[in-house]
């Protein structure tokens, strides 16, 4: 073989050789600002170095959590050495604090060539932010024990990044149940890994006080212990019997507080303590009755047992001395700008009764209670801002009014919040509706049991923070959004692990990217290698939700449903018969025919097998399909399809979250449906949905009433309920009127509902809802 033979030989090898590389995808969550992919990589090997450009302990700090990465991931550990000078430089992964200008303090900038990674920041935590994305550049394994191998390529790739809003925040509930100082410690690695950077710590609560109080040792001796009841569900729980014993609970010494903040701090995380009050407070009640209106004496709640004394007294100096003293050591622990004080839920009839908080009304010129509460709340907020801090609290706390300095997280809806803005508050949007990740997430028929409310992946991932109601001066007090995680349901690490992930990953990118670049179809794509890395964490994660929506798209005379599951490329099988579907039923491809009433069921299928359970609906093609529907009563809250879902074709299921149940609150359902021109009928008929546990109850009775004018109404009949408010369970009763032929132009449907709770009922004297889903005209 001559010379150019044998050149053009080891050429093409080394040429085949360079092709056989392997370079992972991009896959980077939170979704970078600008990224552009250049066409080139880097490779690692045990040759490379970690360099920074000052000795400083905050650069060592992050470098460091990389060394301690490739150690435990491939036993390999790269030297830090601090270098100035990169120009002669190769193979080397650099942490760089910049002179130049960023977007602001958590800006980064990263640079992939052949010749290695270059991080730059203005700020320490630019750097850290930076580090989140070289992970993610890595194969999956890096977070493995063990599992990686060297030597591996990066993309080159050239990205400029900084978040969206200022707070990006992740909650825990560790008074409902308590969790260890280790796993608080991982949850803090997991609100790192997402780039987020607020840790919400609830310590207080009716059924457990979590922090250790040196001045008032009874709040961790009594108030963080309870009777064990966990074989029982939560809202069902007896309470304690006298003389039985405490042993379910646990607190964190001052010690633990101050480990945990100096870990969060080194991952450059706020952790914001919680100690709720006027309300939610009987755990410490327990330890202090003199706290109270009555001065009782109380057990620790084992459960969700509602108790009307749950109220500091907002009469008595002691109350506020002993708050006082409390907080100061809480901010001697916790070195955040903000304190939580809660504010939400205060039931405030002990203080109707209460002759210490009558005087307190009377000294202070108060009109009432509502008043009290806020004079409560502004004395605590005085208190804080005399300290150096700023009080943040639920949206409860605006009424009755606040100085300016205070936050309102804003939770119930999105209404609290657009409030706070208009009147020049900052605001934490964490609305239930999309930030409880304590909610399903998928089908309650397998999940575990869980909180009211339906929140899945794509819900998350489709939330909005900033109101549309608030103009752009308004919405710069969107600090950012949260998501909350209450543990009444949530007994374990691994149970927190699977309710968070993946959606804290949705939130992350919400709250991280611009919102222009927000794009569903590629964040589930890019969260599929987000699930490897969780594998390699060992983490219990959720792969989303396996319940197919049946969406109906309807035209004039047609009708069609639309199968939908938020999965990556779903296998969606279906039947229009009622029976059950197999791999071998049709395949939804799209959108399909409905020409009569039927029953249709569907179901998920990986690798020739049912995942999870089938989705049935009844779709009723009936005469007034599409129909106006004019509410003379609101609905709340559960919107579902809005003004068409009660003639959209679509009944409800038993889950009444599911979007086709729509909710009445504290009212009457009273509706008028219109129809085109005057149309006959024979039989009518409405659905509606009990669940008494969650404060839903079947209407007493329905009437339907007709009409030629849309004024003038007359009764065709009256369906008396003759299932009892008591039955648990979910119940779906449809109201059926034989109506005999008759011709109507207006309909007009009102349900009796149960105004409030009935006095059996532990939410006696609130109000209840009524659901209701299809009105059916045939």
């Amino acid at each position: 073989m001559n010379k150019t033979a044998l050149f053009l030989t080891l050429f093409l090898f080394l040429f085949s050789c360079q092709k056989q590389v392997e370079v992972p995808e991009i896959s980077i969550i939170p979704k970078p600002v600008h990224l552009k992919k250049e066409n080139s990589y880097f490779k690692v090997n045990k040759n490379t170095q970690i360099y920074i450009d000052t000795n400083s302990a905050s650069l060592k700090n992050i470098a460091g959590f990389l060394v301690a990465s490739f150690k435990k991931a491939s036993g390999f550990e790269p030297e830090i050495v601090s270098v100035n000078d990169l120009s002669q430089k190769n193979n080397f992964i650099t942490f760089k604090l910049s002179k130049q200008k960023l977007k602001n303090t958590e800006a980064y900038t990263l640079k992939v060539d052949k010749k290695g990674i270059i991080v730059e920041a203005e700020t320490p935590v630019g750097l850290f932010y930076g580090l989140q994305t070289i992970y993610q550049l890595m194969p999956p394994e890096i977070f493995s024990e063990g599992n990686l191998k060297l030597p591996f390529a990066i993309q080159a790739v050239s990205i400029i990044d900084y978040p969206r809003f200022s707070y990006r925040g992740m909650h825990l509930d560790v008074s409902r149940h308590f969790f260890s100082k280790e796993f608080i410690k991982k949850y803090i690695d997991l609100i790192a890994l997402h780039k987020m950077n607020t840790f919400h710590w609830h310590l207080v609560d009716d059924q457990g006080w979590r922090v250790e109080i040196k001045k008032y040792p009874k709040l961790t001796e009594i108030g963080a212990w309870r009777v064990n009841r966990n074989n029982v569900s939560w809202r069902e729980r007896p309470p304690a019997r006298p003389g039985e014993k405490a042993t379910y609970g646990g607190f964190y010494t001052q010690d633990d507080i101050r480990e945990i903040v100096k870990y969060a701090q080194d991952r450059y995380i706020t952790i914001i303590p919680e100690i709720e009050m006027p309300a939610h407070v009987l755990s410490a009640i327990a330890a202090y009755p003199y706290l109270s209106c009555t001065g009782d004496s109380i057990s620790v709640p084992t459960g969700g047992i509602y108790q009307v004394n749950a109220i500091y007294c907002a009469g008595r100096e002691t109350t506020f001395e002993f708050l006082e003293n409390v907080l100061s050591e809480v901010m001697e622990l916790f070195p955040s700008h903000y304190i939580h004080i809660g504010g939400d839920e205060a039931n405030k009839e002990p203080w109707k009764k209460c002759s210490y908080c009558q005087k307190r009304i009377k000294n202070e010129g108060l009109k009432n209670v509502e008043e009290l509460q806020s004079y409560f709340i502004k004395r605590i907020e005085k208190f804080l801002i005399a300290h150096g801090r700023e009080l943040i609290g639920w949206d409860e706390i605006l009424e009755g009014g606040l100085a300016p300095e205070a936050t309102v997280m804003s939770w119930r809806g999105i209404a609290g919040g657009i409030t706070a803005a208009q009147q020049g508050h900052d605001v934490i949007m964490t609305p239930g509706e999309y930030c409880y990740f304590n909610h399903y997430q998928g089908d309650p028929r397998i999940e575990p049991e869980a909180n009211r409310g339906y929140t899945t992946l794509k819900k998350v991932y489709a939330y909005e923070p900033v109101p549309k109601k608030l103009n752009e001066e308004e919405g710069k007090h969107i600090l950012g959004a949260q998501a909350n995680v209450w543990t009444e349901f949530i007994l374990s690490p691994e149970h927190v692990e699977y309710m968070v992930l993946p959606r804290m990953a949705a939130l992350a990118e919400v709250v991280w990217s611009p919102k222009d670049s927000l794009n569903w179809d590629d964040f589930n794509k890019r969260v599929q290698t987000q699930f490897k890395r969780y594998e390699c964490l060992g983490l219990n994660y959720s792969k989303g939700t396996t319940v197919i929506e049946i969406k109906p798209v309807l035209y004039q005379d047609t009708m069609k449903v639309e199968l939908y599951n938020e999965r990556y490329h779903p296998e969606i099988h279906y039947t229009l018969d009622g029976t059950e579907p197999t791999v071998n039923s049709d395949r939804y491809q799209q959108p399909i025919n409905v020409s009569k009433t039927l029953i249709l069921k569907a179901a998920l299928f990986e690798n020739g097998k049912m995942i999870g359970l089938s989705t049935e609906r009844l779709i009723a093609k009936h005469k007034a399909l599409g129909a106006k529907v004019h509410y003379l009563s609101p609905y709340k809250k559960y919107t579902a399809n809005d003004s068409l879902t009660l003639s959209d074709g679509m009944t409800g299921s038993y889950f009444y979250n599911d979007g086709f149940w729509q909710g009445f609150y504290g009212t009457d359902m009273e509706v008028v449906l219109t129809f085109p021109e005057k149309l006959e009928f024979t039989k009518l008929s409405v659905g509606f949905f009990q669940k008494q546990s969650s404060w839903i109850f079947l209407p007493k009775s329905v009437a339907f009433y007709v009409s030629d004018d849309g004024e003038n109404f007359s009764l065709l009949g009256e369906i008396e309920n003759d299932i009892s408010p008591k039955e648990k369970g979910v119940i779906i009763k449809r109201f059926v009127l034989e109506t005999g032929i008759q011709k109507a132009k207006y309909l007009k449907v009102k349900a009796n509902a149960l105004i409030n709770c009935p006095e059996w009922h532990r939410g006696a004297g609130n109000k209840a809802w009524v659901f209701a889903d299809e009105i059916t005209v045939d």
